[in-house]
């Protein structure tokens, strides 16, 4: 078989087929990586138009106890009521830097008995219990809250919990636990409280500005999708020379890749002992 015909064979088609379904593979893991990519500027739009916005109050943000929309992630409300501390709970397995901790959550009972869970901050687990040492109290009587809003978390399958302690912070959980109507669409990160206590955990960092590498990631996929169809073109072409090698204009085109070889290793030969005999001037 000569010429390109052997092109046409099932054994190179199906070569073809194969390549095609790589490349397919790759420009849609890199399309993910763009959608990835819009994702985190998404959420870095959304702390910077939210976390040092002006508070507004909580009934205005969400007139419903459902309420909640991805655009209100992170914007801080404000909310009067009573802490309603013997429904306290701890999450469990919130690390921050490094370092395995708990986040408070402490139900706010507001004026018309509805109830909006806070989270009041990070502890660290204690050094001698899988517990915090020491959970600061909540203010006792009348408090003003400004929170930040996040949605709540999902059940998860297999994670468990015991005691004062919840594995997730699923909303409706915790509603069952108040027996209140309480809001069941977001949560808050506590802010600040009036009157402040003497202590309080750990408040909830500011997310880090941080696209990540998805935009570079993408470009890889893509180069990739694109280095499959260079390696099916260089493996036709010497599948190509090898059938045809006995062509006369393949010889010659066999030897004029010779000649340009030997005369590039000539060249870079030259280009050596140019600067050996520098190197063996200067020493002199």
């Amino acid at each position: 078989m000569t010429g390109w015909s052997f092109a046409f064979s099932r054994r190179w088609i199906g070569y073809l087929a194969l390549v095609v379904v790589f490349a397919l593979v790759c420009v849609s893991l890199g399309f993910w990586q763009i959608a990835r990519r819009a994702e985190a500027l998404a959420e870095i739009d959304r702390v910077e138009s939210n976390w040092s916005a002006e508070p507004v109050p909580l009934d205005d943000a969400l007139p419903e106890l459902d309420s909640f929309d991805i655009s209100q992630k992170y914007l801080p409300v404000t909310m009067t009521g009573v802490y309603l501390t013997d429904d306290q709970r701890l999450a469990r397995n919130r690390p921050r830097d490094g370092s395995p901790g708990f986040e408070v959550l402490t139900p706010l009972q507001l004026a018309d008995g509805t109830v909006f869970i806070v989270n009041r901050g990070w502890l660290p687990t204690g050094s001698q219990q899988d517990a915090p040492d020491v959970v600061p109290e909540a203010p006792s009587g009348e408090v003003t809250v400004v929170a930040r809003l996040k949605a709540g978390e999902p059940r998860l399958a297999g994670r468990s919990a015991s005691g004062n302690e919840v594995a997730t912070i699923e909303l409706a959980d915790m509603a069952e636990l108040v027996g209140e109507p309480t809001y069941t669409g977001a949560y808050g990160l506590l802010d600040s409280e009036v009157p402040a206590p003497e202590s309080r955990p750990a408040a909830a960092a500011k997310p880090a500005l941080d696209e990540g590498p998805h935009l570079s990631y993408a470009f890889q996929w893509f180069v990739f999708a694109l280095l499959g169809f260079i390696g099916f073109g260089w493996a036709v072409r010497n599948e190509y020379r090898m059938l045809n090698a006995d062509d006369p204009e393949e010889r010659e085109r066999a030897l004029e890749r010779e000649r340009r070889r030997a005369k590039k290793a000539k060249t870079d030969a030259a280009v050596e002992d140019e600067i050996l005999d520098a190197e063996h001037t200067a020493a002199r």
